[in-house]
């Protein structure tokens, strides 16, 4: 089932890069008592992705905080050492958005957001979607009706939403 507006968060593990090597973070410690946007996508490295979805929220974060934005994380079915170097590539771990990979979908398919696309070698990946959500109860859901394109889903649009 997927996720709607009113629901909470499922617990997660999810992994970034720390100063000593992959780390785990509880997604519950990320979001308790804040206000957390949170985008998934298919894949590090992918054209959309790393083209339009990571800038936009880059672009967006100032406007993102003047609305009270705590804490913007992306998450994509990859493991930490590709979601920290893509961070590093794009600018958006110097502009203070986690970076944090799912590596298992786990958390993915507990929100009911995953997709497999065996033509373009994706497997259990993300759908491409953004949530705001408060102290982890989702208030605004933006999901993409096709992997390739960032339209609501994107940072511009969640600002426009909160």
């Amino acid at each position: 089932m997927t996720i709607s507006v009113g629901d909470k968060l499922p617990e997660a593990t999810l992994l970034r890069m720390g100063a000593e090597g992959p780390e785990s973070v509880e997604l519950s410690t990320l979001t308790k008592g804040k206000k957390t946007v949170i985008f998934g996508l298919p894949g590090a490295y992918t054209g959309t992705c790393t083209t339009s979805h990571v800038p936009s929220f880059i672009n967006a974060k100032d406007d993102l905080a003047a609305k009270g934005v705590d804490e913007i994380i992306c998450v994509s079915v990859n493991d930490p050492f590709v979601m920290g170097a893509w961070g590093e590539s794009t600018g958006a771990s110097n502009a203070g958005i986690q970076m944090l990979g799912d590596p298992s979908a786990a958390f993915i398919k507990a929100i009911g957001l995953d997709f497999t696309a065996p033509p373009a070698g994706l497997y259990d990946r993300s759908q491409r979607f953004a949530l705001f959500a408060e102290d982890g109860e989702v208030k605004v859901l933006n999901l993409e009706d096709n992997p390739g394109v960032c339209d609501i889903s994107g940072g511009a649009s969640m600002v426009e939403q909160i």
